[in-house]
């Protein structure tokens, strides 16, 4: 075993931090953290990443638990898609009753 395999071995699992602003948009990335658990973890979000009261929302999330899509994969990844044009809204006209109830 190698000196950095065991120092990792050491460390408290890593989490992910999300937060949302006051003014209600959504929960964007804010950080990372080290905590032995998810209690602790929610608490020291708070304290880094909200002590000036910028978030109405916190999430931890632990880092092995996300999964996602790899760089070097979007183009085979997201290809299906592209052939499917009439899922993106401006596909669609919008009737005019549907515009005056706005």
């Amino acid at each position: 075993m190698s000196n950095n395999e065991k120092s990792n071995d050491t460390q408290w699992p890593l989490w992910e931090v999300f937060t949302q602003p006051r003014d209600g948009k959504p929960h964007e990335h804010a950080g990372s953290l080290h905590a032995p658990d998810a209690e602790m973890a929610l608490e020291n979000a708070r304290d880094v990443y909200s002590r000036r009261k910028e978030a109405i929302s916190i999430w931890v999330v632990p880092s092995d638990q996300i999964t996602a899509s790899s760089p070097e994969d979007s183009g085979p990844f997201f290809d299906p898609a592209d052939d499917k044009p009439y899922r993106h809204p401006q596909f669609y006209s919008v009737p005019r009753a549907a515009k005056r109830r706005s």
